[in-house]
């Protein structure tokens, strides 16, 4: 016969009710009685009805997310530690890819919205956005993350990325570098944000920041490295070449550099570069790369729980979270001495 959660209460001496608590998730159970409890499942392999238990709650336990890359580190590494959080609840995580396209980000949330989803997370590739309840279900919460969009009342998390910019910028300055060019993402908040924070870099400076130095790319998720090699050799045919470069991302970087080393060039004694992203493979490049980390495993997990949150409590005024980056600095900016 199948483990029942009465089975497991009446073992332990504690109510259904506290069982059924554990099994969601919920906080007010002491730690005591929550060991107590998940232990007792395991011994007993209780397999939780899902099906039987959205019957009775109107919920599917599960949750959507659309990201428009899943093969990129980032949005990989953030689904997974999202997926982490989410299992404590025994929430199943649904992913779609919109592949940095607008209509067919629309056509998977139309698809994960018929699904009955408890709430949608997204990285929107949209230009702008007004409300996402025009695709849909209007009953279904939803948290933005990475991409915001700053005139639409809606949770967020994501990165203090004007303080990304900022930071990588100011970097690059301290190294001794005048000439500082930034390869720019295009059409999303991260990408204006960056921008901004390595103008204002600049400005506090009082460095140049000629419009010839600002190379925007697109799909920057899916094909950074040859995007970044192209703009790199564009920024190298300038009269007169930037001596450093802020990247968007890491694998807009990595392509930069393959190209400064194609002409001849030295990192970072005649071009620095930084990147952005903090990719766990920085450390074996051939020069391994500097890099903002903007802690993807720490925003996936406060996504998580903003979601359970809003599965519980889905009428709740918007909030933003924003996580501080922090700078991790490699050859690719001090050289030699980074060994």
């Amino acid at each position: 016969m199948a483990v029942r959660l009465k089975d497991i209460a009446r073992d332990l001496g504690v109510s259904v009710v506290t069982v059924s608590k554990v099994l969601r998730g919920n906080k007010d159970i002491g730690e005591e009685t929550r060991r107590r409890v998940l232990k007792r499942m395991k011994e007993l392999n209780y397999q939780p009805n899902m099906l039987a238990r959205g019957l009775a709650s109107g919920k599917t336990y599960t949750v959507g997310l659309v990201v428009p890359d899943l093969v990129h580190p980032f949005f990989a590494e953030f689904a997974k530690s999202l997926s982490s959080v989410l299992r404590t609840s025994n929430r199943a995580l649904i992913l779609a890819s919109s592949e940095e396209d607008p209509e067919m980000e629309r056509q998977e949330i139309r698809t994960l919205l018929r699904r009955g989803i408890d709430v949608l997370l997204i990285a929107s590739c949209q230009p702008s956005l007004r409300n996402f309840y025009e695709l849909g279900d209007e009953r279904t919460p939803y948290l933005l993350f990475d991409r915001n969009f700053p005139h639409l009342a809606a949770h967020f998390v994501g990165s203090n990325d004007v303080l990304v910019g900022e930071m990588a910028t100011k970097h690059l300055i301290q190294s001794g570098k005048k000439r500082i060019a930034h390869i720019a993402g295009q059409n999303t908040s991260p990408a204006y944000d960056r921008l901004r924070g390595y103008r204002n870099a600049l400005t506090e400076a009082r460095l140049p920041a000629p419009e010839e130095y600002v190379i925007v790319c697109n799909r920057l998720e899916e094909t950074g490295d040859v995007a970044g090699a192209k703009a790199m050799q564009q920024l190298l045919a300038l009269p007169e070449p930037p001596d450093a470069v802020f990247c968007y991302n890491d694998l807009s970087a990595i392509g930069a550099i393959n190209a400064a080393l194609a002409a001849g060039l030295r990192v970072p004694e005649d071009i620095a570069l930084i990147g952005c992203g903090n990719m766990r493979y920085n450390d074996y490049l051939k020069i391994p790369l500097s890099s903002i980390d903007h802690n993807t495993a720490e925003l996936g997990r406060l996504a998580g729980e903003m979601a359970l949150d809003l599965v519980n409590t889905p009428e709740q005024p918007p909030k933003s979270i924003l996580v501080p980056p922090t700078l991790v600095a490699r050859a690719s900016t001090l050289g030699k001495q980074a060994s």
